[in-house]
């Protein structure tokens, strides 16, 4: 899969300080101008469009540079958004109150907000690798840069002292976009790198056909598109494959972690399903396989619950996955009912009802948008790749569970208790077999119902050969762009 060319910025560049440095002399400028009489006849809203917007913006590409130049300089271009809006503004307000004869004219300040959107267009384009260069995006720059340098120039000593200080503010704006653009270089890594419309927890499917694009409105919620797979399992090699494990010194070696690293497994050879729907878009976690559970530190009625979150790779074996979740569970078990999530609910429930209610609208809201806070995605049990819940420990059929519209959870998996079957084999003769019932309740949004398929296919060949689960697979597939 060949990525697009994505572009950042390092602190060990000299070129990326200066561009930094540029953009806070902007802001010194400016406040320097207000002191010296442009308080004086500045209006009341054109200190918000005029003073405080550009400043904020030189204030948040510096920063952007140098603390997130590598990580994040790629994903965003609000920073020059906001600057056109506000170089557009001022055109405006010239043609508004007078100044340059050219403004005088509408049509020429739309061609300046035409020409400022064309600038626009062309950063977001080179940023998220459509334009695979920074040449254009370079010579783009510099031309709004060399008519601020020109009328500078024209103006002379003419202007007040705080008008000249505002258009060498404005120099010094555009020219540390033209010195952030001299110090791109491009990703060579060959990895995938987050960029316009990736969420902190997944990156964006870009090539889903239109009738999956259209489902997403059709179907809005989770439940919408709920699908439910119950099948039952031959499971005698793999209890042969438990007892092995747990002679060779895993004790509390069990069902779950066969069917976690089964399923860890399956992601690996097909990436579909470790994707998942948010905000009527489809996106995908790579890498990061998030195993949700609920689990009880007590084995009674009023036993204390409480929700786990393992992170596990497609490479994993299974003695990772059990190394990982035993960790995870002792861990639990064996310390107070404190966990940060356990916490949040308890702040939550303290709540009025209205103010409850209004703190969850707000909380899907952000989720809706990707804004939700990475710490809360992090522990929040309804955001993951799969929820595992067990029945077979409470010696009843697997539960047919619904998915929770809050979050982002595609899959929901239940198994039940083991059973022995009495059945004939290829000779006539009576064999006792023993069973487990499982049922998979999936988020149809993702991949349709033919790729399920295949996945269960390939689950129950897993389970007919644990012993494969031993080795890292040959290869991991990567899901589409």
């Amino acid at each position: 899969m060949k990525q697009q060319t994505r572009f950042y910025v390092s602190r060990k560049n000299p070129l990326t300080w200066i561009a930094a440095a540029l953009s806070l002399a902007s802001i010194v400028l400016q406040i320097l101008a207000l002191c010296l009489g442009e308080g004086a006849v500045i209006s009341t809203v054109n200190i918000w469009f005029q003073k405080v917007l550009p400043m904020a913006v030189s204030l948040g590409f510096a920063l952007q540079l140098v603390l997130e130049g590598e990580t994040r300089f790629y994903r965003t271009s609000k920073p020059i958004f906001w600057a056109c809006v506000y170089f557009g503004q001022a055109a405006l307000d010239l043609h508004l109150h007078g100044g340059y004869a050219l403004f005088g004219y509408m049509r020429y300040v739309v061609m300046c907000w035409v020409l400022y959107l064309l600038l626009y267009l062309i950063y977001r384009l080179t940023i998220t690798g459509k334009i695979p260069v920074s040449y254009p995006l370079l010579f783009t720059l510099l031309v709004p840069l060399a008519i601020l340098i020109y009328d500078l120039a024209v103006a002379g000593c003419t202007i007040a002292v705080w008008y000249r200080l505002v258009k060498i503010s404005n120099i010094a704006m555009a020219g540390s976009a033209v010195v952030a653009v001299l110090a791109m270089r491009p990703f060579t890594d060959g990895a995938y790198h987050p960029t316009w419309g990736d969420r902190k927890d997944g990156r964006l499917i870009r090539t889903l056909s239109p009738m999956n694009i259209v489902a997403g409105y059709i179907m809005p919620t989770r439940n919408d598109a709920c699908n439910s797979i119950q099948t039952t399992f031959e499971i005698s090699k793999v209890e042969r494959y438990i007892r092995q494990k747990r002679a060779e010194g895993m004790e509390s070696f069990g069902l779950t972690h066969v069917l976690l690293a089964a399923y860890v497994r399956c992601i690996a050879k097909y990436p579909g399903v470790n994707r998942f729907f948010s905000g009527q878009r489809v996106y995908q976690r790579d890498d990061d396989v998030q195993f949700t559970m609920t689990i009880k530190k007590d084995m009674r009625t009023d036993g204390e619950e409480t929700t786990i979150k393992l992170h596990l790779k497609p490479t994993d074996t299974t003695k990772e996955v059990y190394e990982k979740l035993n960790a995870l569970i002792d861990e639990v078990k064996n310390t107070p009912l404190d966990s940060t999530f356990d916490h949040v609910a308890a702040l939550l429930a303290s709540m009025p009802r209205l103010l409850l209610k209004f703190v969850v609208w707000f909380l899907k809201t952000l989720d809706y948008f990707g804004m939700l806070p990475a710490f809360l995605t992090d522990l929040s049990p309804f955001h993951g790749t799969v929820i595992f819940t067990s029945m077979g420990s409470l010696g009843i059929p697997p539960i047919v569970h619904h998915l929770y519209n809050f979050g982002n959870l595609p899959v929901f998996v239940a198994f039940g208790r083991k059973y022995r079957k009495v059945e004939l084999d290829l000779q006539g003769k009576p064999v006792t077999r023993r069973y487990v019932d499982f049922v998979m309740n999936t988020d149809e949004r993702i991949v349709d119902g033919f790729y399920y398929a295949t996945v269960m296919k390939y689950f129950e060949k897993l389970l007919r050969e644990p012993e494969q689960l031993d080795l890292p697979p040959e290869e991991v597939i990567r899901d589409i762009p």
